[in-house]
């Protein structure tokens, strides 16, 4: 790979730290909002749900949009959106504004998970694709490690609005380094073939000393295999759906940890500073699971990788509600839930990756992480039902532990003949 794709990789590995952070800076927030409005945790459980609802609209609309204008264009537009959601959170004064706010931020969360994944996989090689696309997501649990000590931080010495504060600038502080340092990919130009678009081709090539071409190839065969209808056409629809309920699944139990583990830790008796030290430590284990699966993936298929990580992410989840003891007990506990249930999430963004042609890459990579999304915000919600219930933590984290059970079911059908 060319220096210039490293650059564009690794910038792609920073957006997803900022996407890692904006989504739990609520989670981050929540104590204080809680202890602030005064709000019980079935209605704090629909707030933290809130930017996941966006992020299914937005990876499933946005992800077709970078399928049709390109993957650049949407990447900075989601950019200014989550900048613009992050400023105005600590300016609202209620639960139903804030709530407005963060489903308005997640649409631009979920167009940035979803342009990402594709921009990755284009602008890598073939060799090192799967290797690409997991250490991008590896930037999620990056951000949230980084964002979240400095939240801790800004918790410590001030309010739950300063982490949002936080997070507005850092999201602006990333759109001149957007526009600067990440091109449209080849793989896009050369499928959609839009205005001069042999001429964009062969300046990346010759930036990369690559031969340039003297045509490119005739678009409407490429172009008729691209978009939602190609996603259940005959060969991509058995992997569609399975991939969609997979990533579903998973998904619910992935975030039911990550949203509810400072207001878990706090109601043990921590405070909310410290709370936020428990979520840093599930991160920690979240990015030690993402490289090790990608170190691995050189060296074995991802979807047998991907399956032992759901089983570990059901066993580790069950652990977790059972280790309401010390506080070192219950970070050793949340770092083994993240080495586990983010090893997961990072191999089924490279299978999504990996099943889908460039013509629809945008376009299955949003349907899959939008519908999923959608599911998956019932997470925190179900979780915080079952909490007002009068369930224990040990009762609902071995319900909630069941979506990664169904996950790898899902995978265990998948089809093993990867889509041409």
């Amino acid at each position: 790979m060319h220096w210039r794709q490293m650059v564009a990789v690794a910038l792609c590995v920073l957006l997803n730290a900022l996407d890692g952070f904006d989504v739990l800076a609520i989670s981050f927030a929540a104590p204080g909002i809680a202890a602030e409005w005064q709000v019980d945790r079935a209605a704090l459980g629909v707030v933290l749900s809130m930017e996941l609802f966006g992020m299914a609209a937005g990876s499933v609309l946005l992800g077709r949009v970078a399928d049709r204008i390109g993957r650049r264009p949407v990447i900075l537009a989601c950019l200014a959106i989550m900048a613009a959601g992050m400023a105005l959170a600590p300016l609202v004064g209620g639960i139903v504004t804030l709530s407005l706010v963060r489903l308005v931020t997640g649409l631009g969360i979920g167009g940035m998970l979803a342009t990402t994944n594709a921009m990755v996989a284009e602008q890598a090689n073939a060799r090192s694709r799967s290797l690409a696309v997991t250490i991008m997501a590896a930037g999620y649990p990056l951000g949230a490690i980084v964002g979240g000590t400095i939240a801790s931080a800004l918790l410590a010495g001030g309010g739950w609005r300063d982490v949002f504060v936080f997070g507005a600038i850092v999201s602006a502080a990333f759109l001149p380094l957007a526009w600067w340092l990440l091109p449209e990919t080849i793989g896009y130009l050369v499928e959609r073939q839009p205005r001069d678009a042999l001429a964009r081709v062969n300046a990346l090539l010759a930036q990369r000393g690559e031969p340039v071409l003297a045509t490119l190839p005739d678009p409407a065969a490429a172009q008729a295999r691209g978009g939602w209808r190609a996603l259940f056409g005959p060969g991509l629809a058995g992997t569609t759906l399975l991939l969609t309920l997979a990533y579903l699944a998973h998904i619910m139990t992935f975030y039911f940890t990550l949203k509810w583990i400072p207001k878990i830790v706090v109601d043990l008796g921590h405070p909310a500073a410290v709370a936020g030290g428990v979520l840093v430590w599930a991160n920690v284990g979240g990015l030690t699971g993402a490289v090790l699966l990608g170190l691995l993936s050189k060296r074995w298929p991802v979807r047998p990788l991907v399956l032992a990580a759901l089983v570990g992410a059901v066993a580790s989840v069950i652990v977790f509600g059972r280790a309401a003891g010390d506080l070192g007990t219950l970070k050793q506990a949340a770092a083994l839930v993240g080495v586990f249930t983010n090893a997961a999430v990072v191999g089924l963004y490279a299978l999504v990756a990996d099943s889908f042609p460039v013509a629809a890459r945008g376009s299955g990579t949003g349907f899959v992480i939008g519908v999923g999304r959608a599911g998956a915000a019932l997470g925190p919600i179900v979780a915080g039902l079952l909490f007002a219930a009068g369930g224990d933590l040990a009762l609902v984290a071995d319900c909630m532990a069941g979506g990664s059970a169904i996950a790898a079911l899902a995978l265990l059908a998948l089809p093993r003949r990867r889509a041409a």
